[in-house]
Order: C-alpha cells, then sequence, then structure tokens
C-alpha cells in the first residue's frame, strides 16, 4: 500500500478517535458523579492515547495530522440509549479497525490498530454492561438549561480549555525537542483536567457544558508558537480572575482563582522552554 493511502486510514482512525472521546465525556459529565460516570471518563482517556499514538503514526509517515472530529452519535432520550449509542460507536471502529488491519502492510503499523483494536472491543462490552446499569439504576441526564454570568464563564472555559487541548497536542508533534513535546503533552493533559471541571461544575449548576472548540494556533515555528502559548495562558488567567470576581459563589469562585493560577504556572513552564 502507498504510504499516502496508509496516512489517509490512519487519519480517519485518528478523526473518529477524537470523536468518541468528545462523545464518552459529554455522556459522562451529563451523568455526574459516580462510578459509571467515571468508567466512561477513563474510556475516554484510553481513545485519548489511541489519537496520540495514531498521530505519532501519522507524524512519522510524514502525514498531516487532522484534529477534525469523526464519527458521533449523540441520539437517545435516555442514560441507557446514550450507552447503546456507544456500543455502536465501538462496533464501527472494531469493523473499521479490522479492515485497517487487512488493508495496511507496514507490520508496525498493524501491531499498532491490532493493539487499538483489543482495546475497542473491551469498550464494547463495557457499554453493554452500561446499558443493562443504567437502565437498572434508573440514571437519568442531569444537564440543565441554566442561563447566567456564572454558566456563561464556565461554557467561556470550557471551549477555551478543549481548544487548548488540541493546540497544545498538535504542536507536540512538531516539537523540535523531547523536553518540549513532554511540557506541552503534560499540559494538554492538566487542560484535559480543567476541562472537566468545569464541565463538572456545569452540572452543578444545572447549566449544559457544550464540547466545542474555537481556532487554534498552528505554527510550527519553536519560538513563535511558545510565545503565543504564553500570552494565551496569560489572557486567560486574567480572564479567569474576572470571571471569579462576578461571582459570588464560593465553589465557582474557588474553581475560577485555581484555574487561574494553574495557566500562570503553564506560562511560566513555556518561558522556561524558551530559556
Amino acid at each position: 500500500m502507498e504510504k499516502s493511502k496508509t496516512i489517509e486510514l490512519l487519519t480517519k482512525d485518528m478523526e473518529d478517535e477524537h470523536g468518541a472521546i468528545i462523545q464518552y465525556l459529554g455522556h459522562a459529565y451529563a451523568i455526574g458523579e459516580g462510578e459509571v460516570a467515571c468508567e466512561i471518563e477513563a474510556i475516554a482517556r484510553e481513545e485519548m492515547r489511541h489519537l496520540d499514538w495514531l498521530a505519532e503514526a501519522i507524524t512519522a509517515l510524514g502525514g498531516e495530522l487532522s484534529f477534525k472530529r469523526g464519527m458521533m452519535d449523540m441520539t437517545g432520550k435516555t442514560v441507557s440509549e446514550w450507552m447503546q449509542a456507544n456500543v455502536g460507536l465501538e462496533n464501527g471502529a472494531i469493523t473499521q479497525y479490522r479492515e485497517h488491519i487487512k488493508l495496511i502492510d507496514d507490520p508496525k503499523i498493524k501491531r499498532l490498530l491490532e493493539r487499538i483494536l483489543s482495546d475497542e472491543e473491551s469498550h464494547q462490552g463495557d457499554f453493554k454492561h452500561f446499558v443493562e446499569k443504567t437502565l437498572r439504576e434508573k440514571m437519568v441526564d442531569r444537564r440543565g438549561d441554566t442561563s447566567n454570568i456564572t454558566t456563561e464563564n464556565l461554557s467561556w472555559g470550557i471551549k477555551h480549555e478543549y481548544t487548548v487541548i488540541i493546540q497544545y497536542l498538535l504542536q507536540s508533534y512538531s516539537a523540535k525537542n523531547e523536553e518540549t513535546r513532554k511540557e506541552l503533552q503534560d499540559q494538554a493533559i492538566n487542560e484535559m483536567q480543567h476541562m472537566g471541571w468545569l464541565s463538572e461544575k456545569m452540572i452543578d449548576k444545572k447549566g449544559h457544558p457544550h464540547l466545542e472548540h474555537d481556532k487554534f494556533e498552528k505554527t510550527r515555528d519553536h519560538t513563535k508558537m511558545l510565545k503565543a502559548d504564553i500570552e494565551l495562558e496569560h489572557k486567560v488567567a486574567d480572564k479567569y480572575d474576572q470571571s471569579a470576581a462576578q461571582t459570588n459563589e464560593s465553589d465557582v469562585k474557588e474553581l475560577f482563582q485555581k484555574l487561574a493560577t494553574h495557566e500562570r504556572y503553564h506560562a511560566e513552564i513555556f518561558k522556561d522552554l524558551l530559556e
């Protein structure tokens, strides 16, 4: 198989992993705290690892990375129906990976896809279990439609965090050295945690977390990239400070203040990488 075709297949896999991550996180946040939500978030983290592996493989082949969201199924009126949709998503992933394993000649990439396939087969079984468990435990959608300055600021934060997760991951694959690559990926993981905190707080406040991202910085120039990241982190920290000042709810204020501190720490990390 030509290298360009292999890249095309891996890109489709990567985009679908992205879609799965967002679908599963959306379901986990909407369910709220509890064992099932935690297990779904763990599955989403495994899908994130798949995305990382696929991105590395595409980069090694000289391909351009795509962070488009692939196949998703956000249908279903009940939590149990959501879990059934997740079973369907895993069914599609299993079929696709099996097909790509047959088509791709490169033994190293075949092994990678076989490794990912084993996870998807496990996830399929997990979601089948969740179909029954969520029905039995009568789990419900905890999202609301509250709209006020607090939910607006939480929504802004969710969108920002999602955007920089993609931005830092994308930058990490073109980083000029291992230290920069590792730090960018570490910060992406930290921003994913932030997105989770904000989404969970949105649920607590009877709001609806919408997992959408904004435009992200794509430059490959090392210095320009880090300077842009530093500037962004300071702006975001200021925005979180402003959001904290706009609420009288102590739990929300504490979250925004913590995020502001984290963002300024990220800026200092990026400054160190410039030296």
